[in-house]
C-alpha cells in the first residue's frame, strides 16, 4: 500500500536517508526543512509550524498517512532554541498534523528522541515543557548553561515522555493513530560530524554513548531510516507508545535491569 508521508528535517542526515528509503519504496513523501525540501518551514516558531500545516494540507488534499518528526538541532546550543525546535516544534508537528492523519485508513506517526534522554537533564524544565506553556519554558531555559548537554538532553527527555503519554490517549491510540518513537544513539550525520572530528568530541561520545558492538563504532543514517520507515508503514495495529533504541546497545548498557 503506497502512502502519503510527511517528514520534517528531510533535507539532511537521518531525515534525508528516511525520505530516500520511502521514495524508493514508491510512497509519496513530502519533505519539510528550512531549505532544500518540498515545504520550507522554520519549526522553531509558531508561525512556521502553522504555515507548514497549511501547505501540507494544500499539497495532500487534507489527508496524510504518516508523519515523521525528525527536525532538530544538536547541543551544545542555546537551550531555549533546543526546546523550541526539539520539543515544541516536534510536538506541534505531530499535534497540528493529527487531524490530517485521522482521515487515513491506517495512520502512523513517528517521533525521533535520543539516547541523550537517558542522561542528565533538568527535571523542572522537563516538567515545564510537558505542561505545554512554551513561553514559560523558553524563559526558564534562559538560565541553563548553553555549553552543557542539559538543554539537549532535557528537550529529548521531555519529548520521549510526551510521546509515551500522548500515544495511549483517546486523541491518538483511541482514534486509531499509532504513535511510536525511535531513539538514535551514536550516529554519524552532518549534524554530529563535528563531534567525530576531534579527539575531545570522540571522548565525549564514548562517555555519553557507550556501545556494545565491536565492529560498528557508530550508526549510519540508513540504519535509522530502516527502522523509522518500518514504523511509518506498519500494517499491524498493535504497536503503540514504544520507543525503539537504535543505538548499538547504549540503552541496554545504561539500564541493564530495565525491562
Amino acid at each position: 500500500m503506497k502512502r502519503k508521508i510527511v517528514i520534517t528535517g528531510a533535507a539532511s542526515g537521518i531525515g534525508r536517508a528516511t525520505k530516500a528509503r520511502l521514495d524508493a519504496q514508491g510512497h509519496r513523501v513530502i519533505g519539510v526543512d528550512l531549505k532544500g525540501s518540498d515545504v520550507t518551514a522554520d519549526l522553531e516558531r509558531p508561525a512556521g509550524r502553522s504555515g507548514m500545516v497549511e501547505e501540507i494540507a494544500a499539497l495532500t488534499g487534507g489527508c496524510i498517512d504518516a508523519v515523521i518528526a525528525i527536525a532538530g538541532i544538536p547541543g551544545p546550543a542555546d537551550p531555549a532554541r533546543l526546546l523550541a525546535v526539539n520539543y515544541f516544534g516536534a510536538v506541534a508537528t505531530l499535534e497540528l498534523l493529527r487531524p490530517l492523519l485521522a482521515r487515513s485508513s491506517a495512520p502512523r506517526a513517528v517521533a525521533i528522541t535520543s539516547t541523550a534522554s537517558l542522561t542528565d537533564y533538568d527535571p523542572d524544565l522537563a516538567e515545564t515543557c510537558l505542561a505545554g506553556e512554551e513561553a514559560v519554558a523558553l524563559a526558564a531555559a534562559a538560565g541553563v548553561e548553553p555549553m552543557a548537554a542539559t538543554g539537549y538532553a532535557t528537550s529529548k527527555h521531555a519529548l520521549a515522555r510526551w510521546l509515551r503519554q500522548a500515544a495511549i490517549s483517546p486523541e491518538w491510540a483511541g482514534s486509531g493513530i499509532l504513535l511510536n518513537g525511535v531513539a538514535p544513539g551514536r550516529t554519524l550525520t552532518p549534524m554530529t560530524e563535528p563531534f567525530f572530528a576531534t579527539e575531545k568530541g570522540r571522548a565525549m561520545l564514548d562517555q555519553a554513548t557507550p556501545i556494545a558492538l565491536s565492529d560498528c563504532p557508530y550508526g549510519k543514517a540508513e540504519d535509522l531510516a530502516e527502522v523509522i520507515a518500518f514504523l511509518a508503514t506498519l500494517e499491524g495495529r498493535y504497536l503503540v507508545g514504544q520507543i525503539l533504541y537504535v543505538d548499538g546497545g547504549t540503552e541496554a548498557i545504561r539500564r541493564p535491569a530495565q525491562i
